[in-house]
């Protein structure tokens, strides 16, 4: 998940980014500061999107990235992307490119 913009409430953001990857507060403000920056590893898909939403409450601006093909993953219903997948794993596994899992 790549933290894009740092958005007004610093502070706020800060404390989510703490949340998200267990660093202290002053790393955390660090993170925030050198933005873009990848906030977390790959991950699941779910996980990211979670990250995602506790960062964008607090106030700062995160998008998800296929961990197959780097391309941004839109949250919400239906194909993710519908473009092809050009990342080096087969098509198939690429999460960018198929609808997201039913609960």
């Amino acid at each position: 998940m790549l933290l894009t913009e740092a958005g007004d409430r610093k502070m706020e953001a800060v404390r989510a980014i703490r949340t998200v990857t267990g660093l202290s507060l002053w790393n955390s403000k660090l993170l925030l500061d050198s933005t873009p920056v990848a906030v977390t590893g790959p991950d699941w898909l779910e996980v990211a999107n979670e990250a995602a939403r506790l960062l964008e409450d607090a106030g700062a601006h995160a998008t998800v990235l296929c961990d197959w093909c780097d391309r941004p993953i839109t949250r919400g219903a239906g194909l993710l992307d519908p473009a092809p997948c050009t990342g080096p794993w087969p098509a198939e596994a690429c999460r960018a490119s198929w609808p997201p899992a039913a609960d």
